[in-house]
């Protein structure tokens, strides 16, 4: 309303507004810029209300008025993070072996949390209920992986389970790692890891080979949405007895 001082007047203890290729940027910027320099600086305890209206030039009313409170920013730090790890997967050609292929996304990852540990656990903190969409998606890139190497035939478990499994695993080795000191880290538990995984999941020929149903159910299932003969109907049937046979199926 005309005479209502901006949020930022009630405050007298902010920095003053960056002048320069700084001030370019809008004020939520210039705090998500802070708020992860001061993370990747000192990690969760180093980010206050304060030290990110200094950083980023702002007052705190314009914070929480932003984002609502720390856990807002946090949360909108984590999306951020999230965002760029994204970019940085989907950016990269896709190599013809799937299975290489789930290496190369796992690699990146661990390589994502070395780089970033601070960042990388708070996009990891738990969060009962609550799926930041960036999580989602992230999880969605997987699925593709997984899919691929269903469709190849190489899959020996249900999509969703080793889905799972791969992130558990992944997740787990690059926690485990930035716990580590960094003159101590042993970088090939993460290979380990990550083989240990892939051979839990995968085959080395296509299970199409080997009569046994399981595989063949799973490899089917996997190719079932590209089955365009099938009315909706049959699909959702055939995907039910599939899922079944492959063990995937949730309980009655």
């Amino acid at each position: 309303m005309p005479g209502e001082l901006p949020a930022d007047a009630h405050d007298t203890n902010a920095s003053p507004v960056p002048t320069g290729p700084a001030a370019e940027r809008g004020p939520r910027e210039r705090i998500l810029d802070a708020t992860t320099a001061l993370l990747a600086e000192g990690g969760r305890e180093a980010v206050s209300t304060r030290a990110v209206g200094a950083a980023a030039g702002v007052q705190a009313p314009t914070i929480y008025r932003l984002f609502g409170d720390k856990q807002g920013l946090f949360d909108a730090v984590a999306a951020e993070g999230f965002r760029a790890y994204l970019d940085s997967k989907t950016a990269r050609e896709p190599l013809a072996d799937p299975v290489d292929d789930l290496r190369a996304g796992w690699d990146l990852h661990i390589g994502f949390g070395l780089a970033n540990p601070a960042l990388y656990q708070l996009m990891c903190e738990p969060r009962p209920g609550a799926v930041p969409p960036a999580a989602a998606a992230g999880a969605e890139i997987l699925a593709a992986h997984i899919r691929r190497i269903a469709e190849a035939g190489r899959l020996r478990i249900g999509e969703e389970r080793a889905t799972h499994l791969v992130r558990a695993a992944g997740t787990g080795a690059a926690l485990t790692l930035i716990a580590m000191p960094e003159e101590r880290r042993d970088l090939d538990l993460s290979l380990d890891a990550r083989e240990a995984v892939i051979a839990a999941i995968t085959t080395e020929a296509p299970v199409l080979a080997d009569p046994g149903p399981v595989g063949a159910a799973v490899a089917l299932r996997a190719a079932l949405p590209r089955a365009t003969a099938l009315t909706d109907l049959e699909r959702a049937l055939l995907r039910e007895w599939l899922d079944r046979i492959a063990g995937t199926a949730e309980p009655r």
